[in-house]
């Protein structure tokens, strides 16, 4: 077992490490097929051996040939490090630099196997979101890492570390690029030989700038998009008694099942990976399992459930099938998660055949969180296949897999139609989902809509998108110290400062989010939420960030925080990300393609006091769809890190509130009036408003 001098130290060469493949009892990532010509294969193998000396050559290229060929990339399984993978405290790094620690010690949780999606494999979350292309990599940062003062920038160019370079006290000490590829060649097809050559790499949101936090980085904003499709759809802020039927217990779409009970209802979430969905259960993120669809119509409409304890391991078996009564779980309001170990087609088909037989639409709310953005190589299982099967033919033959995917993405939509024509609501949640089924020719089109709606509203334009326009969004923060009581205290300062906010006044629309959020952050500690760092989600406009980051700051100051705290947000945010399909779904002005944003927050932030930035190219949904940008910000409790958290965060929420005014949102152009009266040196270009009418006559002159 390495230590963590060791993982510092650079690349072990002397001797080499062991060649023991891949490891086994571990999901690993999907095979690939880049499809590379004889030439690019041989670009793949020369550019990864350029990491290690001559003499090592003959000994590396053939098993990395190997590789290539098995799996479709070079990840270096010889170097995979010896060591428990995980969020040590701060302390316990072996940095000069207090900063490069707290980098250290997200990219670790990044990679930590309780955390990551394919720890072996790099992959953090979303099917491919990579943390670094291989490990020769991760050695070099590390060994970086340790080495970098106050007076040197780490720069990395999608998962490589181009060096240490001369910069200055006030920047960042690491910038990130992922993917950033010229626009006419960012395709699936491209990115595909791309990553395989070991050039360019696809970070998703939070995975390739470190700032992950477990599932829990999702769960904040599926319980506020819940709760805010129960009061848009349903007309109702008590969902308890109602049925939520979704998709997806892998990284983030691990969230939903924890949000469901959260927000009191019922939570149906299919997952087709049994090993997803049974780490989601002994993590105690789902409250039972089952195989059955049966079952899980049984427990909807009866409340009986039958738990297969033959899916479980040793840890959790019974001799014995147990069964549950919940006395009918949908009819006495009790709030439940269910992960269903199967195809979500098949649910969704076998709830329009029970509508069909017995006239009972037995679901309310429906959504889908498969990484749609990635389908056709571990994003979306085909209904068609078993899993094992689906994998196998991934490989062997994606154009038959594709032609599977498509087909199986009509079926689930033509299920959703249905039900949705009998009064279940239905939305998209941002994962490309209905982007990825007009492609395959299912009925989502909306008649005379622009090019990013469709038939089912994008979860921003209709539920989260006044919220961004309001400057909230993911804000989240990282105890270094690795203590729960440091978390616990985090949580503590930050409902203190959002009720003294509202004591101070704030607009209705402000206090209702405000209100939500204290409720959340008084919640989250119940419901055992970390998993890896002692991190914490927590939606906040400009002045919610800036006062708790200030808060936070003075504690650790005065030492009641024990250990610096990283400050960070997903890049789902109101100004971190230009996503049409998504953030910017919502911005109808003709600019929602159009990148300025996301790349002015990641400049903006760079030169303002971010500890490190990172700008890529995909998230969420999808490479070549999106550009986003986000950072990461250290506190120790000193005045220069105030300083730089007031000046970062208001620069990194009102960029982004500015530009949604300009495109005419009226929740915008109210907060970006209020940040100008608030501060005399922010001065907005405001839109004026033109008449309908005036527009009219002009065009039919």
């Amino acid at each position: 077992m390495s230590s963590l001098k060791e993982i510092c130290s650079g690349l072990p060469l002397h001797p080499v490490p062991e060649n023991r493949g891949r490891k086994r009892g571990i999901p690993h990532a999907p095979v690939r097929t880049p499809n590379l010509t004889a030439q690019e294969e041989k670009l793949a193998l020369q550019n990864s051996l350029r990491y290690f000396p001559p003499e090592l050559h003959q000994l590396l290229a053939s098993e990395f040939e190997d590789e290539l060929r098995r799996y479709g990339h070079i990840y270096m399984y010889r170097f995979y490090p010896h060591i428990e993978m995980r969020a040590y405290p701060i302390e316990e790094y072996p940095c000069k630099i207090k900063s490069a620690a707290a980098i250290m010690h997200m990219i670790m949780n990044n990679l930590d196997p309780s955390v990551a999606q394919f720890p072996q494999e790099l992959v953090t979350y979303g099917g491919n979101g990579q943390v670094f292309s291989n490990w020769a990599q991760f050695w070099l940062v590390m060994q970086y890492l340790s080495e970098v003062t106050e007076e040197q920038t780490l720069v990395m160019y999608s998962g490589h570390p181009l060096g240490l370079f001369p910069s200055h006290l006030h920047a960042p000490r690491l910038v990130i690029t992922n993917g950033m590829v010229v626009p006419n060649y960012s395709s699936r097809d491209e990115y595909e030989k791309m990553f395989a050559m070991g050039v360019t790499m696809y970070g998703q949101m939070t995975a390739g700038s470190y700032c992950y936090i477990g599932p829990q980085g999702i769960v904040h904003g599926t319980v506020l998009t819940v709760l805010n499709a129960g009061r848009r759809y349903l007309g109702v802020e008590d969902l308890a008694g109602k049925v939520f039927v979704t998709s997806g217990l892998g990284g983030m779409s691990g969230a939903q099942a924890k949000a469901a009970v959260i927000v009191g209802c019922v939570g149906i979430i299919a997952e087709v990976d049994e090993a997803a969905l049974l780490k989601r259960y002994k993590q105690g993120w789902l409250m039972e399992i089952t195989d059955s669809l049966d079952h899980c119509i049984a427990l909807v409409r009866y409340g009986t459930l039958l738990i297969r304890w033959d899916l479980l391991d040793d840890e959790f078996s019974s001799p014995h099938p147990f069964l549950f009564n919940y006395r009918n779980a949908r009819k006495n309001k009790t709030s439940l998660s269910l992960g269903y170990h199967g195809n979500v087609v098949d649910l969704w088909e076998r709830l329009v055949y029970e509508l069909d037989t017995t006239g009972e639409l037995l679901v309310d709310l429906g959504s889908d969180q498969t990484s749609c953005h990635n389908p056709f190589s571990g994003g979306y299982y085909p209904v068609q296949l078993s899993f094992g099967e689906a994998n196998q033919l991934m490989s062997a033959d994606p154009g038959t897999f594709r032609a599977l995917v498509q087909e199986s993405l009509r079926r689930q939509v033509a299920a959703i139609n249905k039900l949705s024509d009998k009064g279940m609501f239905f939305w998209d949640y941002g994962n490309a989902f209905l982007l990825e089924a007009q492609r395959a020719g299912a009925d989502v089109e909306k008649g005379g809509a622009n090019k990013t709606e469709f038939r089912y509203p994008s979860y921003v334009q209709h539920i989260m998108g006044d919220i961004f326009s309001l400057g909230f969004g993911p804000f989240r923060w990282v105890c270094t110290s690795g203590d729960p009581q440091d978390l616990s205290t985090t949580d503590l300062i930050a409902a203190s400062v959002l009720e003294d906010a509202i004591h101070q006044g704030v607009s209705t629309s402000v206090k209702q989010q405000y209100h939500d959020n204290i409720r959340w952050i008084q919640e989250a500690g119940r419901h055992s939420l970390v998993v890896g760092s002692q991190a914490r989600i927590l939606y906040s406009d400009q002045k919610g960030r800036v006062s708790i980051a200030v808060a936070i700051n003075q504690a650790i100051a005065e030492g009641r925080i024990k250990a610096p705290v990283v400050l960070s947000r997903d890049h789902h945010d109101v100004s971190g990300t230009d996503s049409p399909y998504r953030e910017t779904s919502n911005i109808y002005d003709g600019s929602a393609f159009c990148a300025d944003m996301a790349v002015q927050n990641f400049v903006g932030d760079a030169f303002r006091g971010a500890t490190w930035v990172a700008l890529h190219n995909g998230g969420g949904v999808g490479w070549g769809e999106v550009i986003n940008g986000g950072f990461g910000l250290v506190l120790d409790g000193s005045s220069e890190a105030e300083k730089r958290a007031k000046m970062m965060l208001s620069w990194d929420v009102s960029n982004g509130v500015a530009r949604r005014c300009w495109s005419g949102n009226t929740y915008a152009y109210e907060t970006i009036c209020q940040a100008m009266d608030e501060n005399g040196k922010l001065k907005v270009t405001l839109p004026h408003v033109v008449d309908e009418g005036i527009l009219e006559q002009a065009l039919h002159h």
